[in-house]
């Protein structure tokens, strides 16, 4: 019992240190926010967009990723496995992985789409740059990366049931709702984008059919 009250606490701290270094990479892309509005003629509207930025990407990707994963290994009952095993370090690269992606993405949205991650301050324009080139979804993707990675690394089976539930949920939204609403705010060049990038996988892209714009 005091093993595995012991496993828990470290893991705990483990997840603690997760949050810091994602709290650290927000800091940096804050500053290179803070760098392009300084010379950004509007200037205004600019920072107030940075704020929004900020704010959405600590309550959504930060609750999905942080929050919920620390109330699910604290809690008394948590399925976390044994520590010791040498597995869970293959979690770190995903977290590293999705955590970055999800830093460009939200990057992207903010110096090309003009807009937020939030679905009630989305970008203005079409963001078809970055890994966006690839798939329609790898703020999603990222997401499910960096969960499966801490799955893996906290050797917690529920943080990996909560990917499988956070897949679900995102595949359901992204075809109930996103996708329709993309299609009636940007019309042709979304329908242009959809036929050309993936939803989830890549698709094979022959040089002469050109890039998006």
């Amino acid at each position: 019992m005091i093993l595995r009250k012991n496993s828990i606490t470290e893991s705990n701290d483990k997840l603690k240190c997760v949050g810091h270094l994602l709290s650290l990479s927000l800091i940096v892309l804050c500053l290179a926010y803070a760098q392009k509005a300084r010379h950004n003629p509007h200037r205004g509207p600019t920072f107030m967009l940075l704020l929004r930025s900020i704010f959405f990407t600590f309550l959504l990707p930060g609750t999905v990723t942080i929050l919920i994963p620390y109330w699910i290994i604290s809690s008394r009952d948590a399925g976390v496995l044994s520590s010791q095993q040498p597995l869970r370090y293959f979690g770190i690269p995903l977290i590293i992985i999705g955590a970055a992606g999800l830093l460009w993405c939200i990057w992207e949205f903010f110096s090309e789409g003009r807009g937020t991650l939030a679905p009630i301050d989305p970008p203005k324009h079409l963001v078809v740059r970055g890994l966006y080139r690839y798939i329609r979804n790898p703020m999603y993707v990222s997401v499910m990366t960096t969960l499966i990675g801490e799955a893996i690394f906290f050797m917690s089976v529920r943080v990996l049931i909560e990917a499988e539930v956070f897949i679900i949920l995102a595949q359901v939204f992204v075809r109930g709702y996103e996708e329709p609403a993309l299609r009636r705010q940007f019309g042709e060049s979304y329908e242009r984008y959809a036929q050309t990038v993936g939803r989830w996988i890549p698709r094979y892209r022959s040089r002469s059919r050109g890039h998006l714009t």
